[in-house]
């Protein structure tokens, strides 16, 4: 392996660093209730050549990078999603000249179920690589189901619903009583007999003495007594008797499930309590007229397999002891097959991805060739070697009997039981499968949550042991894999990748394989992604969606797939004392609504709303890009994903749609504003109408006052910036004589004033010195003849005063003025 950047950085021969504290800044990155126990400073991530810190926590490995201060994805890992991991010395090729004390670069190799491969290097001389191992030794290791991370966390801060409740909600919906309320009453006491047409819900599991690994209850049929269904129960593996997991709601035919009969070496066991209940499968049409339905016996096992299991007591059915039925071979292989193909398929990755745990690229180890990843047309130099993992070639299996089992049931009305040899591996896949291909509720987010509690979690799939998790007994299933390995030994690799010039200090002996440990949900979640790829508008979640679901599990920090049955669950108190899965997936798409990434943009519930029934043609799988690339080869994991540019595409949509939204408002708004301003302007002009009006009564009665006090014989001048001046133009005698005779001809002395009306006016002479502030106190007082030679007027005690009302002078009363109606005919004309 050629060692690059933060190698030679790290300066390998130095010693023992000071230990340090742990930053404050990482605290930041640890989740709730989660604790860091171990940490190694200066560790390079082998497979990007960065340096970096590593944390050993109580939920996980966590490798934070030197330079960004960020969390690396590919170097933090669940501790419970760590398969093995091994220590591992790697010495380095002296150069000429020099010594053979070239130090050997100590190493940690971590492998993960989740198909990742990771290697750390460590300084030598120092101890740091040993306080790592031993934490993972302890911490991957838990004694006992309450040791693992989920219990220390705690349960979800939401309420959530009985596991039990919902497993009942769906066993109404498949017996067509949706409307019925499932309350915690029913649960607890299991007296309800809730039934249609053919079949009932049975409790007699209800505290599981009969079988321990099904649930507390079941759907049979309704012609079947409970005394008939424990009769039945021991003819058959483990108890697991044939019980129905989804029926249709037209035709009556239903897709059951069932361990081995135990027909013995010879196979001439039976059981007529057996007989009964699977012949009771077979209902009558649903126009109750015609013959009986067909059964269909679908085994997954190869035939040979079969029969070989008849030498313990197991074996198959016998066409001739059931009633109208037809028994198919699967031919799908054990978990022990599917744990070493998904080990050939991680090491072949890791071999051919764009950077593996050696941390030479692909393009460099392959003498040029690299493969771009993600499309079966890239790997076709090296399509032999992927075609030796068995993957795709298992996942075909699977798939092609869960459409086999769907067309029965949909084109032929008929009804398929489902077993392999103890019913709750390869017969889950086979069921869960080929519901979702019949039902479209379980292409829903709330309805793959009903398929996954009913099928795998409800009946029993020994997730602990096929997880490697404790059980509920407090025995460690753990895989041997994690058991201490020697520390001397190189990468496990292909030869190729030795050609960098490396010696290994020694081999690791190869741990025995798991009898228990094997990945058969990720298998079945990898067929759900291939009929995702097939029928992109048929689901509504996405890819990503099952990704993260995957994850979630793998890492085991919710309880929801902890045990190996629901019995183990509700012993441990798993529900109450934990996080729950379904809460977090929602929280998560609630968060972001539709625009989250767990929603299928292309989903289109009216285009599939029957069964999918794929063609043979249609069932070539290809690697799941998203999951089995994503840490090979990351570019081609995203490379070409329609889904992740039609969601961005529809990000882009939606803020446009809501900026839309957000004109319209304005706009909105702005007319609301402009009708609003419309009417005050209407208003506007209605007063200014009205001013109008008044200023040219107003105008009217200016003139009518100009006119009567020209005719007095003076000229008042009015000037804009309202100053007076005033003209005289006759004697004091004439204006005197003029305003107490007016003239006969005058208009004014024709007219009569109203009786109301008391219009007294004063006027008094000034000296030429003297000058008022007043226009109107000016001229009255310098005309009145009555002035004194001080100035100044003396009314009423002036002389004047004996005028009274009939004289008419320039100072009036504008309380008289106020009351009086002055026309311009009042004064007469001039």
């Amino acid at each position: 392996m050629e060692g690059a950047g933060s190698w030679d950085v790290l300066e390998w021969t130095k010693v023992e660093p000071v230990s340090r504290s742990v930053p404050p800044g990482v605290k930041g990155f640890l989740l709730e209730a989660e604790e860091i126990i171990a940490e190694g400073y200066g560790v390079v991530l082998v497979n990007t050549d960065e340096a970096g810190t590593l944390f050993v926590t109580n939920f996980r490995l966590i490798f934070l990078s030197e330079g960004t201060r960020k969390i690396i994805a590919l170097g933090t890992i669940p501790l419970a999603t760590i398969e093995k991991f091994s220590k591992l010395v790697l010495k380095l090729p002296s150069a000429p000249h020099q010594s053979d004390k070239t130090p050997s670069r100590r190493l940690l190799q971590v492998v993960g179920k989740d198909m990742r491969i990771i290697v750390f290097g460590f300084r030598p001389r120092t101890k740091q690589r040993h306080a790592i191992f031993d934490a993972l030794w302890r911490c991957t290791r838990p004694a006992r189901l309450g040791d693992l991370y989920t219990f220390i966390h705690g349960p979800s801060k939401s309420t959530n619903t009985n596991p039990k409740a919902r497993l009942l909600d769906e066993y109404c919906r498949l017996l067509g009583k949706s409307s019925y309320h499932v309350s915690s009453s029913i649960v607890e006491d299991g007296s309800s007999s809730l039934s249609n047409e053919w079949w009932r819900i049975s409790w007699v599991n209800s505290n599981y003495t009969m079988c321990p690994t099904y649930p507390f209850s079941f759907i049979v049929p309704k012609s079947v007594s409970d005394e008939e269904v424990l009769q039945a129960s021991t003819f058959r593996a483990r108890c697991r008797l044939p019980v129905i997991s989804w029926c249709h709601p037209g035709t009556g035919a239903v897709i059951a499930r069932s361990s081995q009969p135990l027909v013995g070496l010879m196979m001439n066991m039976r059981s007529n309590a057996d007989e009964k209940l699977v012949a009771a499968l077979c209902t009558q049409t649903a126009s109750m007229r015609g013959p009986r339905r067909k059964l269909y016996i679908a085994d997954a096992r190869p035939r040979k397999n079969a029969l070989a299991n008849g030498a313990m007591g197991g074996g198959s059915e016998s066409p001739s002891n059931y009633f109208q039925s037809e028994i198919v071979f699967f031919g799908i292989d054990n978990i022990h097959a599917m744990r070493d193909s998904l080990a050939r398929l991680r090491d072949y990755l890791d071999t051919h991805g764009a950077t593996s745990s050696d941390g030479v690229s692909s393009f460099l180890r392959n003498g040029g060739w690299t493969w771009g990843g993600g499309h079966l047309s890239s790997m076709s130099a090296s399509v032999s070697t992927l075609g030796d993992s068995g993957w795709l070639i298992h996942i075909q299996s699977v798939l092609a009997g869960s459409a086999w089992i769907a067309a029965r049931v949909a084109l032929e009305s008929s009804s398929v039981l489902v077993h392999c040899s103890d019913g709750w591996d390869r017969t889950t896949q086979l069921v869960s499968l080929a519901s979702l291909l019949l039902d479209s509720y379980y292409r829903t987010f709330k309805g793959f949550q009903a398929l996954v509690e009913k099928d795998w979690l409800a009946f029993g799939h020994p997730f602990s042991d096929r997880m490697g998790m404790p059980t509920i007994s407090g025995n460690s299933n753990m895989p041997p894999e994690l058991f201490r390995q020697s520390s001397g030994g190189n990468i496990p690799t292909s030869p190729m990748r030795s050609s960098s010039g490396s010696s290994p200090a020694g081999s690791s002996s190869p741990a025995q394989t798991s009898s228990n440990y094997s990945p058969i949900f990720l298998q079945w979640v990898d067929c759900v992604s291939q009929l995702l790829r097939m029928y992109p508008f048929a689901f509504e979640f996405s890819s990503a969606f099952l990704v993260d679901f995957l994850d979630c599990i793998l890492s085991c920090r919710f309880g929801n797939f902890l045990c190996n049955s629901e019995k183990e669950r509700q012993q441990a108190g798993v529900s109450n004392a934990c996080g729950c899965l379904w809460i977090y997936l929602d929280e998560l798409c609630a968060s972001e609504g539709k625009s989250h990434a767990h929603y299928n943009p292309f989903y289109d519930p009216l285009k599939h709303e029957g069964p999918l029934l794929p063609p043979a043609a249609a069932l070539a799988p290809t690697l799941w890009p998203q999951f089995h690339l994503r840490w090979a080869c990351p570019s081609g994991a995203q490379a070409g994903e329609l889904e992740a540019q039609c969601r961005i595409l529809a990000k882009k949509f939606s803020e446009m749609q809501k900026a839309k939204e957000v004109a319209e408002r304005k706009a909105k708004d702005i007319i609301t504003s402009m009708e609003s301003l419309t009417a005050e302007l209407q208003k506007e002009k209605q007063l200014s109408s009205t001013t109008m009006d008044l200023t040219k009564r107003a105008c009217r009665e200016n003139a009518a006052i100009k006119r009567a006090i020209q005719s007095l014989g003076c000229k008042v001048n009015f000037s804009s910036n309202g100053d007076c001046s005033l003209e005289i133009g006759s004697t004091l005698e004439e204006i005197q004589q003029n305003v107490i005779y007016p003239p006969k001809g005058d208009s004014y002395g024709n007219r009569q004033v109203k009786e109301k009306s008391d219009l007294s006016v004063s006027v008094s002479l000034l000296s030429d010195d003297t000058v008022s502030d007043n226009p109107i106190s000016w001229v009255c007082e310098t005309l009145c003849p009555l002035r004194t030679r001080e100035g100044g007027c003396k009314w009423p005690d002036a002389g004047c005063a004996q005028f009274g009302s009939q004289f008419v002078g320039l100072k009036a009363n504008f309380d008289a003025f106020d009351s009086l109606s002055i026309y311009d005919c009042y004064f007469g004309s001039e």
